[in-house]
């Protein structure tokens, strides 16, 4: 078999992690084309499921998936590769074979992944655009899983800043999963890359997506959490990379609404409360290369200079409750800055929230 074929085997064993496949290709002698040869599959201590299907691999679908491969284009990613991501071959569970659709070299980026509620508010959304949009031009890759809400609106945040973004699945590559997302991922694979450790044909079966998550934290230097109940998913993906000694990133919001109730259990635990993108930026010391994300937000974390600014909000929620819309038409500021401003000013008991995501001055 040449080395598409022999990794295209690898990626259908039951088991197969990255751990065994640098073993296999030491017992080869280096050789990756070598490490199907029965007398290196009996030199290495593997699972039997796996060890069994490389002894008898099924042929009929190897052609099936190399005919897959060569006509979508997809990369074929082994473990032992120079172009895995090194970030997640770290990881004890990384496993031997990735599928790529799109750039691979995108991996080798530093990645920040950006997770958060299927059913996220519209004000969720927008934050999640806004600080993919700025984290994607500070020289960050947005990592995601490329579900609706918060994950497409992270995407759409790092592909508007033009930055490179990578959509992690839970499927074989050769679907799209939601179908909605058809048109997205086809633009994601142009500036960055779609990437699934599951075989062509694999469908969205639920045991896929917490072994999805592994990845999107595995592949991140730090996980951002936007709007999660505490039942998510997205909390996780955020216990995933603790595990794996990630930073762990929470945006909060109004105690009351369950929306939040996740990132605040997060942060209640020990995850970094964040506000502003160059937060997170700070706490994974990465290099500052557009200024103008200091400068043109307020800073919470600093309330001495946010003292007019607050005024300022207090002024345009007024005593009849507007929308964050209505409040950032008035005020200028960005959603993410307006959401971290009006949950300190209701922790305060100086606003209150209504019905319909308004906000209004308490008298």
């Amino acid at each position: 078999m040449d080395a598409v074929a022999v990794r295209a085997v690898l990626a259908r064993a039951p088991g197969l992690l990255a751990g065994h496949l640098h073993s296999l290709v030491t017992a080869a002698g280096g050789d990756l084309t070598r490490v199907l040869e029965l007398s290196t599959l009996n030199a290495i201590d593997l699972p039997r499921a796996a060890h069994d299907f490389l002894i008898f691999p099924d042929l009929s679908r190897l052609e099936s998936d190399l005919g897959w491969i060569h006509a979508s284009g997809a990369h074929l990613l082994a473990s032992t590769d120079t172009d895995y991501p090194a970030q997640l071959r770290s990881l004890a569970d990384s496993p031997a074979v990735l599928f790529v659709l799109g750039n691979p070299r995108t991996l080798a980026g530093p990645q920040l992944a950006m997770v958060g509620a299927r059913k996220a508010s519209e004000l969720g959304r927008r934050t999640a655009r806004e600080f993919a949009s700025d984290l994607a031009r500070a020289g960050l890759t947005i990592t995601s899983g490329l579900a609706l809400g918060i994950d497409a609106a992270s995407h759409e945040g790092a592909l508007a800043a033009k930055g490179a973004t990578v959509a992690v699945c839970a499927t074989g590559l050769d679907r799209v999963y939601p179908t909605q997302h058809i048109g997205l991922a086809a633009r994601i694979r142009e500036r960055g890359a779609l990437v699934s450790e599951f075989p062509p044909g694999t469908a969205p079966r639920k045991a896929n997506f917490p072994q999805r998550n592994r990845l999107i934290s595995g592949l991140s230097r730090g996980v951002l959490v936007v709007e999660a109940a505490l039942r998510s998913g997205s909390l996780i993906t955020a216990h995933l990379a603790a595990l794996q000694g990630r930073e762990v990133f929470a945006i909060p919001g109004s105690r009351r609404d369950p929306l939040f109730s996740g990132c605040h259990k997060l942060i209640q635990d020990g995850a970094t409360l964040v506000a502003e993108p160059v937060q997170v930026l700070s706490k994974l010391k990465f290099p500052l290369s557009n200024e103008a994300l200091v400068h043109r937000r307020g800073r919470p974390g600093a309330p001495a200079a946010m003292d007019k600014g607050y005024e300022m909000l207090l002024d345009a929620v007024g005593f009849e409750p507007a929308t964050i819309d209505v409040i950032g038409v008035r005020t200028g500021f960005s959603g993410a800055t307006i959401a971290s401003m009006l949950l300190v000013l209701e922790l305060e008991g100086r606003i209150a929230p209504y019905p319909g995501g308004r906000f209004g001055r308490i008298p």
